[in-house]
């Protein structure tokens, strides 16, 4: 495969393709279009009660695109039942890449000064893309995604990408598509511009404590 670069990479989203190593040691990357797309609807997102009393109790300092780096180390490192990744080095190279030239953003979970969890994507248009998420402390990665759903939200997005459906995710409304029809909304959703709130504003506010059903502790 001929060197990537960020230019290349957004093309590849455009398109409906992602790149993914075999393994955190593989020094190249394949190009990957699944035949079924996994996609988490913004208007149907379900937040789960007890995920829902803890985002209203403020466990952790929420924050975007305050420790990017981290954050993709964090989804990389190996966790029970999972001992590789497909987070190679390369991948942290076209990522961080993208993530200075603002196209790629993370959320993160705080507890003090450590980080105890996030997610990271990429945005293009109105289309987030879920890349991947960790969790160093109880339902983080969980309270991260509620908190990325209503920043998209405000942001006016049309379309969260999640690659592919798993359990996890469809406890969330996440649900699967034929590559032609994720295409038409991934089309659409380019035609559109968002913005990415890097801090919380009186919109995402106002989404997140619909997503959660009542005021929400500070957290920030």
């Amino acid at each position: 495969m001929d060197e990537i670069t960020p230019e290349l990479l957004l093309r590849a989203y455009a398109a409906g393709i992602f790149p993914m190593a075999e393994s955190a040691e593989a020094g190249e990357l394949r190009w990957v279009e699944p035949r079924f797309r996994g996609v988490l609807p913004l208007d149907g997102f379900h937040c789960p009660r007890s995920l829902r009393k803890r985002v209203r109790r403020g466990p952790f300092t929420v924050t975007a695109d305050r420790a990017f780096a981290e954050v993709m180390r964090g989804c990389a490192a190996p966790r029970p039942g999972r001992e590789s990744t497909w987070i190679n080095e390369e991948i942290h190279r076209l990522y961080n890449a993208l993530h200075a030239l603002g196209r790629a953003h993370s959320i993160e979970c705080w507890e003090g000064d450590e980080l105890a969890g996030g997610l990271y994507g990429v945005s293009l248009g109105a289309a987030f893309f879920g890349e991947s998420m960790f969790s160093r402390a109880r339902d983080a990665s969980k309270v991260a995604l509620v908190h990325l759903v209503a920043r998209l939200r405000a942001g006016g997005y049309a379309l969260l990408d999640a690659q592919f459906l798993t359990d996890h995710l469809a406890r969330f409304g996440a649900i699967e598509l034929p590559r032609r029809q994720y295409k038409r909304l991934l089309a659409a959703a380019l035609e559109r511009d968002a913005t990415f709130p890097l801090e919380p504003d009186p919109a995402s506010e106002a989404a997140l404590a619909e997503i959660v059903g009542e005021e929400v502790a500070a957290a920030r």
